[in-house]
């Protein structure tokens, strides 16, 4: 019997990546996202892998309407497996330029969403004492940058969010695994439709990776948990880089963030945004930006799949180190 996976933001960028690769290794996925047309596509190019595919429009910001979604999966397709949470929405703009009713959607919807999804998935996996859960972070859930306060606020949060949780999993022994895979900048349509108050259209900083790297580290992570995930060298770097000198690293992105995150294509005035309302277009997993190459593979990802090999290398090569050490010094 196929396993059961739910992926909420399904309908484009890392989510419809995710849902792709579990259908393609065989899994049943149920797709939460907000706009209907475009989870039915979706829906439709999975059912094509010879699986079951569940589309349920749902906004993961109302925590009713998430646990509905968890009752319907498990109704018409069986008890859930996995719970992949992916779903976003993010203002590019300065603090001073947002609103609060803007901190709250985007929280609503990046934060509580996770929140939402993983209490849903733990109320069905924990009385069977079996499950997996992910949680999608970022290398802004370690270091923050400029013009992005409302994302890089909200995976701090689930940052926090998932390490407690995780405690109380072991104390409660739950045999339900959680694992938080953090991403880089990803070819995706949230340049083109997070709103934007800068006046030129936004882009990742390079280095760019493809969805679809991270939704194979997604894929491994469910069925190989891992405590975390980094993917692409970038979120080493950024993770690292802060934790040696974070006061350096604000100055630089106080000299470079904002230019870097935008592009020098001007943004039309009545551009939509998806903030509080989907857009509606055939958006699919990756973004505008396949013409600059962007990577389609991660070492970093590799060596976590692979850590005992790794290891044994390491190991391997500081004995073969000392031993030829000491054989030059004759000791």
């Amino acid at each position: 019997m196929n396993r059961i996976v739910v992926v909420t933001g399904a309908g484009a960028g890392v989510g419809r990546a995710a849902a792709t690769e579990f259908a393609r290794n065989g899994c049943d996925v149920a797709l939460l996202s907000r706009d209907k047309d475009r989870l039915e596509q979706a829906a439709c190019e999975l059912r094509q892998f010879g699986v079951r595919a569940l589309p349920i429009p749902t906004d993961v910001a109302d925590a009713d309407a998430v646990e509905a979604a968890a009752d319907r999966v498990e109704r018409e397709l069986g008890p859930i497996d996995a719970w992949i949470n992916v779903a976003m929405a993010t203002v590019f703009a300065p603090v001073s330029k947002l609103t609060a009713a803007e901190f709250k959607r985007g929280t609503a919807v990046t934060y509580l969403g996770q929140v939402h999804g993983t209490m849903a998935a733990l109320r069905r996996m924990g009385p069977r004492n079996r499950g997996s859960i992910v949680n999608v972070g970022s290398a802004l859930a370690y270091r923050s940058v400029p013009l992005q306060s409302i994302y890089c606020g909200a995976k701090f949060a689930i940052r926090g969010f998932t390490d407690s949780l995780r405690s109380e999993l072991i104390h409660d022994k739950i045999d339900v695994t959680l694992t938080m895979v953090d991403l880089p900048a990803v070819n995706t349509p949230q340049f083109d439709w997070a709103r934007n108050k800068m006046g030129w259209k936004a882009q990742p900083v390079p280095p760019i990776f493809q969805p679809e790297v991270p939704a194979r580290a997604i894929y491994f992570g469910t069925f190989h948990p891992r405590r975390q995930i980094w993917v692409g060298f970038p979120t080493v770097i950024a993770i690292l880089a802060n934790r040696i000198a974070p006061g350096l690293v604000d100055r630089y992105l106080a000299k470079a963030g904002y230019a870097g995150q935008l592009s020098d294509t001007p943004l039309p005035a009545d551009s939509p945004d998806n903030l509080f309302e989907p857009v509606p277009g055939p958006y699919g997993a990756h973004g505008r930006f396949d013409s600059r190459h962007p990577r389609t593979g991660s070492w970093e990802m590799e060596v976590s799949r692979h850590r005992a090999i790794f290891w044994a290398t390491v190991a391997i090569g500081l004995v073969a180190g000392v031993h030829l050490l000491a054989k030059r010094l004759k000791i």
